[in-house]
């Protein structure tokens, strides 16, 4: 099962650099994810994911602490959002799939405002 873990972690991982390069790509949704399969499989690589400037306290903090900045909140539901409504233009006229879109979307925002905000 060890391998399973670590098959997916890097998987996660790779997906994950592609937006170090591409812009609007994201990374620290697959890097959270990463680190989540990699955690007990190989935690020298989560540790290095820990160690990335930028990226790696937000992920510490939310993979260990649940915690999420305002600007990391804001960033997450606006990206989110925008990719909602590029994606809404395209399906306007699947209206089921919209209402799903949208169900999906206003869930994980709220999950995400539920966060605790870290207090520094």
């Amino acid at each position: 099962m060890r391998w399973l873990w670590m098959l997916f972690g890097f998987a996660f991982l790779a997906v994950g650099a592609v937006g170090l390069f591409l812009p609007l790509w994201p990374t620290t949704i697959f890097w959270i994810l990463a680190v989540i399969c990699l955690s007990e499989s190989h935690p020298k690589v989560r540790d290095w994911i820990y160690q990335r400037p930028g990226l790696g306290p937000v992920i510490e903090g939310f993979v260990e602490r649940g915690e999420l900045s305002r600007t990391s909140k804001l960033a997450a539901i606006g990206g989110m959002w925008g990719a909602g409504l590029l994606s809404s233009w395209f399906l306007r006229d699947a209206v089921w799939i919209l209402i799903g879109l949208w169900t999906v979307l206003i869930l994980v925002a709220l999950y995400i405002l539920s966060r605790r905000t870290p207090q520094h």
